[in-house]
């Protein structure tokens, strides 16, 4: 892909074989330390094997729009930002207690057979985990570092891996800390909006556009872009963890409900039901053994309160608004136009 015209196949597909290899050579260093070791090397391959790339995405564009020509060293640097993705979907797998994760047992669920020795197999399973979703994001700076972008490019960048790092276990925290608490709309999406939107897109731009040379214009703009259609990306993975098709999304669609998130999906169903769907929903919100007949009970009060609806029409709004600020960009046609393309597939999607 090295004309202007924006081909997210081929860009997938370049970033995708810098993970393999990169995190294949990896696993097989740290594998060779001793025999025993390779379970968990082969879940650090695992994490890498899915996803849509969107985060590498908005760095690369974050890049070209400051005017910058396509580079396979930019792409290395933007492939780390899925390293930080696989290692918060790890780490945020064994917080939220989820067994499936792109239709694959979870690394916590993966690893169970290796300690089946163990006096605590859960736990320890758990702990494998944990060192395994540190070591993705340990491998991230490693990535971006050894990208072969020129240092001083790397060092204008560099401080916002400590913003993104912090804002990102700022946002898990604040979900630990809601959940169960009483549904909130307001600090709702302030969950997401740190623990999502910010290091989907907002900081991925940014440090794009960091080592590019952004001025203070244009990264002014990228964090009016990349904040609404965070959001966005997050409220619709919200509709889709309770309404979507599980062959699609790859998750269980009852973890959100079960585990009485602080989601902006449940925050409007409560704001709007009266006191018996109120009643209801007491009932069955973080019941760990909710089954398929309860989770169509709450499914039914956010359809008759038309909770979807009001969600749908908070993620139209923020698109609007990312849209809204690109276009006061004044980025160079091919990379609105990209940056266009990358909004409409954050937003509107099936899985």
């Amino acid at each position: 892909m090295t004309s202007d015209r924006w081909d997210p196949t081929a860009f997938k597909a370049r970033v995708d074989e810098v993970l393999r290899r990169f995190v294949a050579q990896e696993a097989e260093e740290f594998a060779a330390i001793d025999p025993v070791l390779g379970s968990v090397a082969e879940r650090l391959e695992a994490a890498v094997t899915e996803g849509k790339r969107l985060r590498a995405a908005f760095c690369y564009w974050g890049w070209r729009a400051v005017g910058q020509p396509d580079s396979d060293a930019l792409v290395r640097a933007a492939a780390s930002m899925e390293l930080v993705h696989a290692a918060a979907v790890v780490h945020d797998d064994l917080i939220d207690d989820s067994p499936l994760r792109h239709g694959r047992p979870t690394a916590q669920v993966a690893l169970r057979g290796a300690v089946g020795h163990c006096p605590d197999a859960d736990a320890a399973a758990c702990s494998l985990a944990m060192l395994v979703g540190d070591l993705l994001m340990a491998l991230a700076g490693q990535l971006f570092a050894t990208s072969g972008l020129p240092a001083a490019y790397l060092v204008r960048a560099r401080p916002l891996w400590s913003v993104m790092a912090r804002e990102l276990i700022a946002g898990e925290c604040l979900e630990i800390l809601r959940t169960g608490a009483g549904p909130d709309t307001e600090a709702s999406l302030k969950v997401i909006r740190y623990k999502t939107a910010k290091y989907t897109v907002e900081q991925p731009l940014l440090i794009g556009g960091a080592l590019a040379g952004a001025g203070a214009r244009l990264r002014e703009g990228y964090s009016a872009y990349g904040l609404p259609l965070g959001e966005a990306f997050q409220l619709r993975d919200d509709l889709l963890g309770l309404f979507g098709d599980p062959e699609r999304t790859g998750k269980a669609n009852a973890d959100d409900v079960r585990g009485q998130r602080p989601t902006a999906l449940l925050a409007e169903t409560w704001r709007l039901a009266g006191d018996g769907e109120r009643e209801l929903l007491r009932a069955l919100l973080g019941r760990g053994d909710l089954d398929g007949e309860g989770l169509d009970a709450v499914r039914e009060v956010m359809r008759g309160l038309r909770a979807p609806d009001r969600i749908e029409d908070m993620i139209r709004a923020r698109v609007e608004e990312a849209l809204d600020a690109l276009h006061e960009l004044d980025a160079a046609a091919h990379a609105a136009a990209a940056l266009t393309t990358l909004a409409h597939s954050a937003a509107i999607r099936l899985s």
